[in-house]
């Protein structure tokens, strides 16, 4: 059995160090170690990255943040650990013994660390609540068999009350959680701040709240006292996959046919992640926008498979279609981002990392290796497209030059590449996911 430590971070540089060091042994072990971070404005991931196997950026929201680290993991085992909680020694082998006997999921007790002496009998409330219940909460390090969280969905994309969307989803697919008598150790720190019965009485309404069907982003706005933002759309500029119309530097090599195959099994690929993208909470709508020169009806099934809408790009040249599709969002005040279909390198935590530059800038770019780029996202309407010299090694530094003319405040992702010659076909062939149909 191989664990994937996920732990989800927001602003938690003074203790990030403190709490990952723990868990080196298990690295040691061979298990993996993942930390997200919800858009920290200090040192978290800076601070972490020595200490874990991959740190990724995603949208404020601990459900989308352990949704987006469990995409990347490699483990059988999903851990979701908060950033304050330590686990007890020898957790691996806890979890694996429960595994043996036929469970699925679980979590541990827990033991609340503070100054209040209310906190032991909190806990216990705790630890008895989730006995009774099969309710479990994240401060008990919630563990899951990988199968079994994939075959729910993963955290309902929930800006508060994840854990218990979660326990109710497993308990009904999976069966009741493993109670594991070993101690995670969970910071008292809010209840110590904001003191230990207040508290008690927030959580409680809250949950009842909740029981009785209240927005979860209602909720949240309560209890954190910031405002949930809406997901971005996520535009995929797509063209209909016929033969001699697509792909066409490649067909020169492979015939029309071959490079029409290829393209499909790309775009799908594309679009399979766009809807893992959307289940994690890391975008909103996905909409599929067309050349003109593609009938809807060559993508019916694309629209029925992928639950997708289907829009038709319009303009007299691809920054003129571009910044329509894009200000169909951003008109309304809404960020948007916009993909291709032909990017091997696609994944829903590259959308996460695109969806949290969003956040804190008002455009965000992903280079390609050719000098253009393969993703683009605003948050505002600002003309980032205009002068452009399509089809040129000059796209991505035009594109630059005219957000920072436009005042627009720019992030940039780590470079992908696309498939668009016999090399890049090649290379897409090697590696272990292409589905190469020629």
């Amino acid at each position: 059995m191989k664990l994937s430590i996920v732990v989800p971070a927001l602003d938690e540089a003074e203790r990030i160090s403190a709490s990952l060091a723990p868990l080196q042994p298990l690295r040691a072990a061979g298990h993996e170690l993942i930390v997200v971070d919800g858009g920290s404005r200090d040192a978290t991931m800076e601070t972490s990255a020595p200490l874990a196997d991959r740190v990724l950026s995603a949208p404020r929201g601990r459900a989308v943040q352990m949704n987006v680290g469990a995409s990347v993991a490699t483990g059988s085992v999903l851990l979701f650990l908060h950033a304050d909680c330590r686990l007890p020694p020898r957790a691996d082998t806890a979890i694996a013994g429960a595994m043996a006997r036929g469970r699925r999921w679980g979590r541990f007790d827990v033991t609340l660390d503070g100054g209040s002496p209310a906190l032991p009998m909190i806990a216990a409330l705790m630890n008895a609540r989730s006995a009774a219940t099969g309710i479990c909460t994240g401060d008990q390090a919630i563990f899951v068999e990988r199968a079994a969280f994939e075959a729910i969905g993963g955290f309902a994309p929930l800006p508060l009350m994840e854990d218990i969307a979660l326990s109710r989803a497993l308990v009904r697919s999976a069966g009741q959680p493993a109670r594991l008598a070993a101690r995670v150790v969970a910071s008292g720190r809010r209840w110590d701040a904001n003191g230990a019965w207040r508290t008690i009485l927030t959580m409680w309404s809250l949950r009842w709240a909740y029981w009785r069907g209240a927005d979860p982003c209602d909720l949240a706005r309560r209890y954190y006292r910031f405002e949930p933002r809406d997901a971005p759309a996520l535009q995929v500029f797509a063209k209909a996959p016929v033969p001699g119309r697509v792909k066409t530097r490649l067909a020169r090599t492979i015939g029309d046919e071959a490079a029409a195959a290829v393209y499909r099994t790309l775009a799908e690929r594309t679009l399979q992640t766009a809807a893992a993208a959307r289940r994690a909470g890391v975008v909103g709508a996905v909409q599929l926008w067309l050349d003109p020169d593609s009938e809807p009806a060559a993508v019916a099934a694309w629209a029925e498979r992928f639950d997708v809408t289907v829009a038709a790009q319009e303009g007299d040249d691809l920054g003129a279609r571009m910044r329509g599709a894009l200000r169909s969002s951003t008109a309304r005040g809404a960020a948007a981002l916009l993909i291709g279909t032909d990017v091997p390198g696609y994944d829903v935590a590259y959308l996460a990392h695109a969806a949290a530059a969003l956040e804190r800038h008002d455009a965000v770019l992903g280079p390609a290796s050719d000098g253009g780029y393969v993703l683009i996202g605003l948050a505002c309407d600002v003309d980032a497209f205009s002068g452009v010299p399509w089809s040129t090694p000059e796209v991505m530094a035009a594109t630059r030059a005219r957000l920072a003319a436009a005042h627009a405040s720019l992030a940039e992702l780590p470079p992908l590449w696309d498939v668009d010659t016999y090399d890049d076909y090649l290379r897409w062939r090697e590696l272990p996911t292409a589905e190469a149909t020629a």
